[in-house]
């Protein structure tokens, strides 16, 4: 998350039709408008995808003589582009025992999709279908938003009974546009927004629609707080479920280390779906993957369970160096001292071509005791430095920035540091910034240590808890025009400078961050989970044996 723009804060019942399943089907071969290489998008294959989106209904037209069976299977084997097929790839699947099977093989009557629905014809399908990143675009069958859980098992059941691709959706950042999928269903579940909080036991469930400044503004007007992170757009299940990060996390620990409970809609033998609860009593193995696995990988959460922590006031720093001549000082500085300062200390330092930003909280401390454990890096240069006292709903809300004021276009590549980057790795950051492609790319660090340290009773699956801090290059380009995937000039040259600079730096970082997914890299699976993927897999062949939750770098089930 980067924090750059942001000032001081103010003062103080659709039933399934042969018709439908047809559509599902014809709508499977429209090529999709954006790659991973937008600059070999040709201009015929555009303007294609184009009138696929102004004229849904007449391309379906010109189709309707394919089976939907066999257009799913032509499409599986299509390769790069095409549509994942949960129900055929559960044919293949392994991690499921012949036990298993035979129980699993009940039918569900025919499911009828319920809650808030979106098809193409819709007038409200374009801004439906369009994610927080503009970079992607995605043109999905149909957008379930689910009113409550009962939508989202009819959602599930329906996509497992009809062949449809399916994918999860709270937020809509995901940072590689994974939660959305063309010619499939999207079940999204961003108006699943109930709080209910019990503040003598301090434990809050919430919907899993909520997003981290609704999140953070329910629990802070209870004096409460769990760690988030710090864009409060991002949704709350989404940032818990891959490990969560930010301005507390050295004093509360990760977001998931938090979690006590969830409510999950899993996939239940060969078409069917069911709820179960996780908790440290209750399918606890569940719960240990759910803690850091990444969201979308064993069932779709519909609600969390958090403990939280008393909180009732906190100091916020900013501080800005004009230029990057102080880099080598600065980021010395913070990354000796940051992650082995009082827990209750968070920071974040952004690096841009024209300037160096720190900002940092203090949990329940005063301006002085922030100015003295900051000292060693605000002694470096001479920055221009900002205080304010408050609560941290307020200050939160505060430094957060609309999407609208936001680029459109984002890459970015994650990694950990276990050591303290040599004066060669520094030199390569103030190198790199130099030549970025806008003055919103940035370079993105976090402090880790304190409380991070420390699993919570039953463990997580999120294995970066010895790293000094974690870091990311950071490409943000042109101007939001609510039209996705179309490619602006500056892509080649922001694709490149990230790739290079990632390329540049992996001698001095390791591990990668599941919410923050690195595409091509090699060993992702031990990249985001270490040794902890082999329990994950086998996880997913208990709750998950026919693979249906399953995006590019998902988590495959074990073998038996």
């Amino acid at each position: 998350m980067r924090l750059s723009s942001f000032g001081m804060p103010p003062s103080s019942s659709i039933s399934v039709s042969d018709k439908t399943a047809t559509v599902a089907l014809v709508t499977v071969r429209v090529p999709r408008i954006v790659h991973k290489d937008v600059t070999r998008r040709s201009a015929d294959s555009i303007r294609l995808s184009r009138n696929y989106w102004r004229s849904p209904v007449e391309r379906i037209r010109t189709m309707h003589g394919y089976s939907r069976r066999g257009l799913i299977k032509a499409t599986a084997a299509a390769g790069a582009g095409a549509v994942v097929l949960p129900g055929i790839a559960a044919a293949e699947a392994p991690g499921a025992s012949a036990a298993t099977e035979e129980a699993g093989n009940a039918k569900c009557k025919p499911a009828k999709l319920t809650g808030r629905i979106v098809r193409p014809e819709n007038p409200g399908y374009a801004s439906a279908s369009r994610g927080w990143d503009e970079y992607f675009a995605h043109y999905p069958l149909v957008i379930v938003f689910a009113q409550n859980t009962q939508d989202v098992v009819n959602a599930l059941t329906w996509a497992r009974q009809n062949d449809v691709a399916l994918r999860v959706r709270s937020g809509r950042h995901s940072l590689e546009g994974w939660s959305n999928v063309d010619s499939g269903i999207v079940i999204d579940v961003s108006e699943l927004k109930s709080v209910h909080i019990d503040t003598a036991s301090r434990i809050a469930t919430v919907g899993a629609g909520l997003n981290q400044l609704e999140a953070v503004t329910a629990l802070a007007k209870k004096d409460l707080a769990v760690t988030t992170g710090t864009e409060g757009s991002v949704g709350l299940s989404g940032a818990t479920l891959g490990g969560g990060f930010g301005f507390l996390t050295r004093y509360l620990g990760m977001a998931c280390d938090s979690l006590v409970g969830a409510e999950v809609v899993v996939a239940s033998g060969a078409e069917c779906a069911k709820v179960v609860k996780a908790d440290l009593n209750n399918h606890s193995d569940l719960l240990w993957a759910l803690r850091g696995a990444g969201n979308g990988n064993f069932g779709i959460v519909t609600s969390l369970t958090y403990q939280a922590a008393p909180l009732k006031s906190v100091t916020y720093v900013q501080a800005t160096w004009e230029g990057i001549g102080d880099l080598h000082g600065v980021f010395d500085a913070w990354q000796r001292t940051a992650p082995t300062a009082d827990n209750r200390l968070g920071t974040q330092v952004e690096i841009h071509r024209k300037q160096i930003l720190l900002f940092a909280v203090l949990a329940e401390g005063s301006p002085e005791e922030a100015n003295e454990l900051l000292a060693p890096i605000l002694s470096v240069g001479d920055p221009q430095v900002s205080v304010q006292v408050g609560n941290w709903g307020d200050v939160y809300a505060g430094f957060q920035i609309p999407t609208a004021d936001e680029p459109a276009n984002w890459k970015f590549f994650s990694q950990f540091t276990r050591k303290p980057f040599p004066k060669k790795a520094i030199s390569l950051i103030a190198s790199f910034m130099q030549d970025a492609p806008t003055d919103d790319s940035n370079f993105f660090t976090q402090a880790f240590g304190g409380a991070v340290r420390k699993s919570p009773r039953g463990g997580t699956a999120f294995p970066h808890r010895d790293a000094l801090f974690y870091s990311e290059p950071g490409a943000g380009w042109g101007t939001r025009t609510g039209q996705p995937g179309v490619c602006d000039p500056l892509t080649p040259q922001a694709q490149a400078w990230i790739a290079e600079f990632s390329q540049a730096l992996r001698p001095y970082v390791n591990g990668a961050y599941v919410n923050v997914p690195n595409v091509g890299m090699q060993d992702w699976e031990t990249a985001y989970w270490g040794s902890n993927f082999d329990r994950l897999r086998k996880t997913k062949a208990k709750y998950d044996p026919r693979n249906v939750f399953q995006y590019e770098q998902s988590i495959p089930p074990a073998s038996c």
